[in-house]
This record gives structure tokens, sequence and C-alpha cells, in this order.
């Protein structure tokens, strides 16, 4: 490959939506790419189950809540699941009346709102809506500049809560997109916070580890949202993702960060982390009903605390490699996995998660293919919130810029597909005039009806080469990441942050220097 700084073909500059702070303003914009939208999926779901198989899958999760049980870890769930009389605890186990379960997940609203402090981001989760978000929690980071797989630092988190914010493909930022292990755990959520808050205006998420980070994130949100605390409660601002601990287990932080945000009538996601043949059973049903008992238990939980609390049901059913062990994504099996678990969340009612994952350790093809085989196998399924749509490598432990970057490009094709201007049938689509206009001999490139269209018809990529090879050739040979590099450079040069009024930025800051006198979180080391 040419390295990064060859003379690649700069990116097209022009005036249009989507360029991040004052710049949109401006006019100026560091790539064209698409407005910001919430897209709507109109496809009918891949559905590769009977109604037998739903109903399958359903009681044998039932039958693992009422015989088997879950283990919940946390003091206060145990607690409260005492008081339930459908629900027999014994020790940590937790056996659930399946009935009560179902009544449980009834009241969870099928969709839901989530609004940031700029509320022209706000974001519908449920209905036919898919939303897609950042790469979460990789410890380590690698792009073509530095050309190895290091720790992740606060600058390199940041640039990429810039890419965050700048695409309008990318509708919440989700966890830390890169850990910044130069910042101390216990002082870390507070730094990356504020980082999220003032160079975003999009949804944010806060990791349920802890009273310490819940409780400062939700402060926080409401800080930066200008709110009372009776507005941030009235109406989700936020949301937590939690994973069980499979199999069988919910851990002590995750179902109290939970608790806490169910209390204040905050969004939860509950996505189990489930390897066929490791932590779940071989076959991908097994591993699908094993992950829907996991979810169902919390979710009628958060339930009974607040009646009609937003949930989100997740799926993170995969494989494993079974020469090595490694996570495989992307897989068919995956994939199969994702589209049954969207069976089931219809059959409950419950919005769905997905993600965006892939096994390459770097921006390659193998990572290519492998994410879009996720990101469409989350369009097949209905899924509602897509994790992970952008950035991911090695099995979510390397985020990368230009995978970020690659990975955005696919997510506006993904857009465009669900455009209905695209599948029309009115009589200019039909374009009868046209054809006859044509005839058998003639070209389109030169009617009245091509050029009124001409411009907008087809998708325009802002880092696909389409041309010739001569042409790629002559402009110096660069590969897709190297242009996805240039991509990302440009637009960290370009980068604004939107705009927060000077005493809530204020108010922001003075939080923070107070709670890291405090001492933050605690910590194991």
């Amino acid at each position: 490959m040419a390295d990064a700084s060859d003379n690649a073909q700069e990116p097209r500059r022009r005036r249009g939506g989507g360029r991040a702070g004052n710049a949109a303003r401006r006019g100026t914009a560091a790539i064209e790419q698409m407005p910001w939208r919430l897209p709507v999926n109109h496809d009918r779901p891949i559905e590769p189950l009977s109604e037998e198989g739903v109903l399958a899958i359903h009681n044998g999760a039932m039958r693992i809540l009422e015989e088997i049980g879950i283990e919940f870890l946390n003091t206060e769930a145990l607690a409260i699941f005492k008081t339930i009389e459908c629900c027999k605890v014994s020790g940590t186990n937790v056996k659930m009346d399946r009935e009560w379960v179902m009544e449980m997940v009834r009241q969870a609203p099928p969709s839901f709102t989530i609004t940031p402090r700029n509320p022209e981001r706000q974001i519908t989760v449920g209905g036919k809506h898919i939303l897609f978000g950042n790469v979460s929690s990789p410890p380590n980071y690698f792009d073509l500049e530095i050309g190895r797989k290091v720790p992740g630092t606060r600058e390199t988190c940041r640039n990429l809560l810039k890419l965050t914010q700048y695409f309008n493909c990318i509708h919440f930022a989700g966890g830390y997109p890169v850990e910044p292990v130069d910042i101390h755990a216990s002082v870390r959520h507070l730094d990356v916070l504020f980082d999220k808050l003032t160079l975003g205006d999009k949804v944010v998420h806060a990791y349920s580890l802890g009273k310490e980070r819940v409780e400062d994130v939700m402060e926080m949100v409401r800080i930066a949202g200008g709110l009372s605390h009776e507005e941030f409660d009235a109406t989700p601002r936020m949301y937590t993702n939690i994973n069980s601990t499979s199999p069988l287990k919910h851990d002590e932080p995750m179902i109290d960060g939970c608790l806490r945000l169910a209390r204040r009538g905050q969004a939860i996601v509950v996505t189990p982390f489930t390897l066929a043949g490791a932590m779940a059973p071989v076959t991908m049903s097994g591993a699908v009903t094993l992950s829907i008992a996991e979810a169902l238990s919390a979710i009628a939980l958060f339930q009974h605390v607040r009646p009609g609390i937003p949930c989100a049901i997740g799926t993170f059913t995969s494989n494993v490699d079974m020469k090595s062990g490694a996570p495989a994504f992307g897989t068919p099996e995956y994939m199969r996995a994702t589209q049954m678990t969207g069976q089931l969340a219809r059959f409950y009612g419950l919005p769905m998660r997905a993600s965006g994952v892939c096994a390459a350790n770097v921006p390659d093809g193998q990572a290519m293919w492998e994410t879009s085989n996720s990101l469409w196998s989350a369009v097949q399924s209905g899924t509602n919130i897509v994790y992970h749509a952008a950035g991911w490598l090695e099995g979510g432990l390397i985020a990368s810029p230009e995978k970020f970057v690659m990975d955005c490009e696919v997510l506006q094709m993904i857009q465009r597909y669900m455009e209905p201007e695209v599948w029309g049938t009115g009589p200019e689509d039909i374009a009868f005039d046209a054809i006859k206009e044509v005839g058998a001999n003639g070209h389109y490139f030169g009617i009245e009806h091509t050029q009124k269209r001409y411009e907008s018809a087809f998708y325009q990529p802002f880092v696909s080469d389409w041309r010739n090879f001569e042409a790629w050739e002559a402009a110096g040979s660069v590969w897709t990441p190297e242009r996805a590099h240039r991509v990302y450079k440009s637009i960290l040069d370009d980068f604004e942050e939107p705009p927060m009024e000077a005493g809530v930025r204020e108010e922001l800051t003075d939080f923070v220097a107070r709670r890291k006198a405090e001492g933050g979180a605690p910590t194991d080391f």
C-alpha cells in the first residue's frame, strides 16, 4: 500500500448539511454526507423461525426461569424478589413464574424517545426506526498513522467522539469509543462525559458500574440539558446498556445502575453476551433461548420497580472459533441468531438492540464483510438500535478511526436503501414518457427527465472510489483505508464543537472539579 501521506485524492468539499457545530451555518464541510435523519426500515423482517419455533424458544426460556433460575448477585434485587409471591429466592438464585414475567414484560412500552441536550437530536427507539451508534469500550486503539495497536487515551477518545458527533448516520454516543486508560478509573467517567457533552449534542450512555458513576452521569446530563430534576425525571434523557454474565447471572453493579436509572425514568437496554459453544449451548436456538431468559429476568425486575420504564432487549449472540476459542462475529450463525432474536422481540413487544461487529484486527476486507453481515442482519431482523455500528475491530478490543469512516459509508448506503424514493412507483418514477422519448436507439444522459434528477438520483460515496483502475492509479493508487484516514484527518481539522451556553458549561466544569476533589468513584486499584 502507498503511505497515507501520498498524494491521494482530496475529499470533495461542498455546501451541505451534516456539518458539526458552527461550520454547518458557514456552509463548509469536510465531506459530503447525508443529512441527519432517523431512518425507517420499511422492509418486512426475515423470520427463519416458524410460529412453532418462536413458541419453542419462548417455552424454553420460561422453563429456564421457572426450573433453573437466574443468579442475581445484587442484594437489593434479591430483597425485591423476596417480596414477590411469584418468585422463589434461594441464596442468589431466583426462580420466576412465567405468568408474572410476561405480566411485567407487557408493561414495557413498544417504543420510546430519548431527548438529549439538543432536542433536535431526539431519537425514537422502537417501531420501524433503526438507529446507529459508535463503537464502545475497546481498551485499544489503532490507526494508520500510528501503525500498531496501542492503549486508548483521552486524545484518541476525544477524536472518536468528534467522529461520533460529525457523522449524521450516527444517532447516539454509546460508551467510551475507546477507553482512555491514561485517566484514572476513579475519575475517567467524569472526563469522558464532559467530553461527550461538550464535543457532541447527541444522546449519551452511562455505564452501570457502581452508584457513583451512574449518579454522576445522570447529574451531568441534567446540567448539560439545562434541566430541573423534575424535568430530567419526566422523560428519558439518556440510557444504559448492561450485559448479563452468561451463563445465567446478573452482577451487582449493572443491576444497581439499572435500578437507579429506572427510578428516575431513564432508558435501559439489557443485552446478554452469549457465545455459542462457550457461555451458551453450541446450538444457536439453545444460545438464543438462554439469552432470552437472561434478558427477560432483568426486564421483569425493572418493570416491577417502575412499571412502564423504557426497556429494550438486546442480542449479542454469536459463536466461538472452535479451533481457538476466540469469539467470531458477522458469521452466518450470528446473522441467524440476530434474526431469530428479532422474532422473539416482536413476540414480546419490545424494541431490540443488535450490533455492528467483526473479528478482524485491521480495517481490511475481512473487517468490512463481517461488519456488513452483522449490520445487514440488524436490518433484516427489524432491529431498532445498533451498537458498535462504526469503528469496531478485533472482537471489540480495538477502536479504529479508519474503520469508523469506512463503516459510516456502509451506514449511509443502508440509509439510502431505506428511502422510499428509491422504489417509488408514481408516473415520474415509471418514466414511460422518458422511455418513449429515447426509444430503442438513444440514451438517457441528455434528456430532461435525467437532467432534472442526476444530482440526487443515486447514492454518492465519500470514501469509496468509483474510478477505473487507470484513473485510480494515476491519482496515487490509494487504498480504501488510506482514503478513510484522510477523511478522518479532514474531519478533525474542520471540527467545531456544537454550541453550549457559557453558564451551562461552567456548571458542568464545576461539577467535574468537585467530584474529582471528592475522589470520584471507588476502584480496586
